[in-house]
């Protein structure tokens, strides 16, 4: 008999659980020796079994496809590395089977002509899919009963490290300058003089290493006033606790910034982005209609040409760069008066 071997691995359950290719490959290969199995190929696959929508899988059926009732069987250790979906498995083996192949699991046999047989393979398929889901279920469970006893789980935000007790038990705390550099941002938007955006810029300049979005994201967070969120679940609303770890800032601190980030107290100058080859745009006065000069650039065959003007109906337009030269010699002509200068050195 011939055989191709298939060995699936996807990376969480090599983390988790063991499943080296390694080890399915030495398995496999000391099946075929004691049943005198020949090998014609090792297929070696790394993506999930949810469906059958994998490379290494969908080039082994062009193969099987092309030399057919050639291939005796298709070997792996357990049906889970085949597939995890019973309605899907059903029909690839019966795709199989076409070809004169016979998927079989070596450690989970089963002799799927006896139609009672099928409901183990059901039950193979399933089991787990259901380990899987009731091992997420407790690990969100436990998460979420951290969360109300006070402790942040996952990794320290900005101006935050992890830290490991004696017992194992872990926690956070805060890690200097960066936990100086996120209280001196806090204290800076509650002030509303600078928009988001600035403010972050000017943590960069301090220290702050993490995007503008990370930024928005940590800013919004109550974990630095000391408090912990509890998501919500289907039983209950989400709501905050008191959290074990030190907090960088005052509860009143971080609420009066949430208030200047949704706009109930904002005080901070907007930015205002100026064209340099039309920076007096709005501040001129048009000669003929007393209206305040817009200004736009016309393309030309080989450059653009910028131009204060009024509106159609008015029609009057000047040069750009004739305008801005005009007022750059008019401030360069301006002199301040002695006094003033002699004032000036004084300070």
């Amino acid at each position: 008999m011939i055989a191709d071997l298939y060995i699936r691995v996807s990376t969480d359950e090599q983390a988790d659980k063991g499943f080296s290719q390694r080890h399915q490959e030495e398995v496999l290969r000391k099946y075929c020796e004691i049943n005198r199995i020949e090998i014609r190929k090792i297929i070696l696959e790394d993506h999930s079994a949810k469906t059958f929508n994998r490379p290494a899988w969908k080039k082994l059926l062009l193969e099987l496809r092309k030399h057919r009732n050639t291939i005796d069987l298709v070997l792996f250790t357990k049906w889970d590395r085949f597939s995890r979906n019973a309605g899907d498995a059903y029909q690839m083996i019966s795709t199989l089977r076409k070809f004169g192949t016979e998927p079989q699991a070596i450690e989970q046999p089963l002799d799927l002509t006896i139609p009672e047989n099928k409901m183990m393979l059901a039950f193979y398929l399933a089991a787990p899919e259901v380990e899987n889901d009731r091992r997420a279920l407790n690990v969100k469970q436990g998460m979420r009963r951290a969360r109300k006893e006070g402790r942040w789980m996952g990794a320290a935000p900005f101006g935050y490290a992890n830290k490991t007790r004696e017992d194992g038990s872990k926690y956070i705390t805060p890690k200097e300058p960066e936990a100086t550099v996120m209280r001196w941002a806090f204290e800076e938007l509650a002030r509303g003089i600078f928009n988001t955006q600035q403010i972050w810029e000017l943590a960069k300049k301090k220290g702050f290493t993490r995007q503008k979005v990370n930024f928005w994201q940590l800013i919004r967070n109550p974990m630095y006033c000391g408090k912990v969120s509890v998501p919500k679940s289907k039983d209950e609303e989400s709501y905050l606790v008191k959290g074990l770890h030190a907090p960088l800032i005052t509860e009143g601190l971080f609420y009066q910034v949430q208030d200047v980030l949704d706009g109930r107290k904002r005080n901070y100058r907007t930015r205002v982005e100026v064209d340099k080859e039309i920076p007096l745009r709005g501040f001129l006065i048009c000669p003929l209609c007393k209206r305040n000069l817009s200004a736009s650039a016309s393309t030309g065959r080989h450059q653009r040409y910028y131009y204060y003007h009024c509106n159609p109906s008015c029609g009057y337009r000047y040069n750009a760069e004739r305008v801005n030269n005009d007022f750059e010699k008019e401030i360069k002509s301006i002199h301040p008066i002695k006094v003033l200068l002699t004032f000036t050195d004084t300070l």
